[in-house]
């Protein structure tokens, strides 16, 4: 397979912007879930539901997504808890090529945090039955130029970060390991 950078990778593009032409003059083909309609919901004064974030994963020049990790510390101050997630919000751009992204950590339908170890192996291993996601204030910055694809989802309002809250799951899921 040829560079990515190649005379003819443009092809690909071009049958795409045909596909979409063709599809867009037969029918609208808006997508439920995506950026654009995550950023219209989020500033859409129709919709009233306050949410202040659109989350998303990105995903790296090898198409695998990027998780990132994090520490938080304990509310007992002894020790930290070891947060690694798909998800971010972003926060601000530092300089043209590198933004400041928040760890999301989601929170899944019976109520627990995701705290065990992500296997890295598909975003919907990490999210399946994910309900809400929590705010954690840990920040990283990346270059977003190291990516080549994002999947927005839909706005939302994170949580807040709950040291007690997070205690406990940590305990039971080490308790599985």
């Amino acid at each position: 397979m040829g560079s990515c950078h190649s005379k003819d990778s443009h092809c690909v593009r071009n049958i795409l912007k045909e596909i979409i032409r063709a599809q867009n003059e037969v029918a609208d083909h808006c997508c439920d879930t995506s950026c654009e309609q995550s950023i219209r919901d989020l500033i859409s004064p129709s919709t009233g539901n306050g949410n202040t974030t659109v989350p998303f994963v990105l995903y790296c020049k090898d198409c695998k997504p990027f998780f990132a990790s994090g520490l938080k510390k304990k509310a007992s101050s002894h020790g930290y808890h070891c947060i690694e997630t798909p998800v971010f919000k972003a926060k601000k751009f530092v300089d043209d090529n590198c933004v400041k992204l928040e760890l999301l950590k989601p929170v899944h339908h019976h109520g627990g945090h995701s705290w065990h170890k992500c296997d890295k192996k598909s975003v919907c291993s990490v999210l399946d039955d994910v309900v809400s996601f929590q705010s954690t204030g840990i920040c990283t910055t990346v270059d977003v130029s190291c990516f080549c694809g994002i999947t927005c989802l839909d706005a939302t309002t994170p949580e807040p970060f709950s040291p007690t809250a997070a205690r406990t799951d940590l305990d039971e899921s080490e308790s599985y390991m």
